[in-house]
């Protein structure tokens, strides 16, 4: 009966972590940028986006995360095994570029929002940020470092709460989010493929297959479920768990951003929202002080979650790809070329701010780069996951095929469409 109680509450108390991680650092101020162009342009017609995007993401999140779990090996460690290695440096490098543009986004972006707040030099604030980060990283252990992550995630919250601080028409936005007015105009085609692209990005597929190889080596007596399939039962079933919470928090918090939006920007008649700091200014005068701080206050706190994820995903990436330890547990002295991965792409994003470089144009291209290798990655990820050389007794099953694969044929429509759009 203890056993038992002890399993329960390790269980809500362990359950939640490479997913949540990942979910949460999926809306960082970029994405926050989209969705908050996507409802102040559209309104309540892009809420269904959120919807139809949830299972998808869940699907092809849980393949990535069993990749790692199962293998005991990330996502770039098992292509390199499996795959032509000109492929994987392609995308690779590819990856790499995306993400440093994102960076650069998010650390502009936070220290414009502190600027918003207190005043002062932005630019100066997005150093600080990109440098806090960066020490964060290199400096505290994984197991601290995982903690402070899942305490981070609760920065999302405020953006629930700016939507609970306004007055919402609730009945609308139940019969909107159902019953949508779709467009065929090209720029309600390209905002629909943008939030696509947002929820499902291929840096969310490294980093959570890595973090469950992280969790595996920081766990004593765990090993990869392929040579320990006694294992496989719990640890299936917190992936699972852990997935769908993460990535419905994700999808939550992305909706009231589009909600907060369309309720404030779209009804005033302010449809032209570039960026996130943009629209937590936008909202100072229709939707009142605290709205505004809360969600500033958000941008700040979404982009200290998402700048290691984004930077870490890198590294994990670049070091599968060339067979470099890699772990966040790591001292710096035994991993010296993932953490290099990490400090480059976090220093070169960072600087970018300081560049001639337009950040709308920088995150339109990354939008680009992301969605045009994602489609190539998803495509081996769901081998990856049918293979028994890789995945042993644990391929996946129907519901996860299906998922995954709609997953990977949604993404290379939404590929099409944005490549006709241009």
């Amino acid at each position: 009966m203890n056993t038992e109680a002890a399993e329960k509450k390790e269980g809500w108390l362990n359950k939640l972590g490479p997913g949540l991680i990942t979910g949460a650092a999926d809306d960082d101020p970029s994405g926050i940028a989209t969705y908050s162009q996507a409802g102040a342009q559209f309104g309540f017609s892009m809420l269904w986006t959120v919807l139809f995007t949830y299972p998808l993401m869940v699907g092809i999140q849980i393949v990535s995360a069993r990749i790692g779990r199962v293998s005991g090996r990330g996502l770039a460690t098992n292509i390199r095994m499996h795959y032509p290695a000109p492929i994987l440096y392609a995308v690779m490098g590819l990856l790499l570029l995306a993400n440093t543009i994102n960076i650069a986004a998010d650390v502009t972006a936070m220290g414009d929002a502190l600027h918003l707040i207190i005043g002062g030099p932005a630019q100066l604030f997005a150093v600080g940020f990109g440098l806090l980060s960066l020490l964060l990283q290199i400096f505290i252990p994984y197991k601290r470092y995982v903690r402070l992550l899942k305490w981070l995630t609760l920065a999302l919250l405020a953006y629930i709460a700016t939507a609970l601080v306004i007055h919402v028409p609730w009945g609308e936005v139940a019969l909107r989010t159902v019953m949508p007015h779709l467009s065929w105009k090209s720029e309600y085609i390209t905002t629909v493929v943008a939030v696509f692209g947002t929820t499902i990005s291929p840096y969310l597929f490294f980093w959570q297959a890595s973090q469950e190889v992280e969790e595996q080596l920081a766990t004593p007596g765990a090993l990869p479920l392929i040579q320990a399939p006694e294992q496989a039962r719990a640890n299936l079933r917190r992936i699972k768990i852990d997935t769908h919470v993460g990535m419905g928090f994700s999808n939550l918090v992305a909706f009231f951003i589009i909600l907060t939006a369309a309720v404030t920007l779209n009804l005033h008649g302010l449809t032209d929202i570039q960026t996130s700091a943009q629209a937590a200014q936008a909202l100072r005068p229709v939707a009142g002080e605290f709205a505004f701080l809360l969600f500033s206050a958000g941008i700040i706190g979404t982009g200290l979650l998402a700048i290691p994820v984004l930077a870490g995903s890198s590294a994990y990436a670049m070091a599968g790809s060339f067979g470099w330890n890699s772990s966040l547990d790591s001292k710096f002295g035994a991993a010296k070329a993932f953490y290099s991965v990490i400090i480059f792409s976090t220093v070169a994003g960072t600087a970018l701010g300081f560049s001639a470089l337009d950040p709308i144009k920088a995150l339109y291209w990354s939008a680009v780069i992301n969605g045009v290798i994602a489609v190539p990655i998803m495509v081996i990820m769901m081998l990856m996951a049918s293979r028994r050389d890789v995945m042993g007794a644990f391929v996946i099953k129907r519901r996860l095929q299906v998922l995954g694969w709609l997953a990977a044929f949604m993404m290379g429509i939404a590929v099409v469409l944005m490549l006709v759009s241009f």
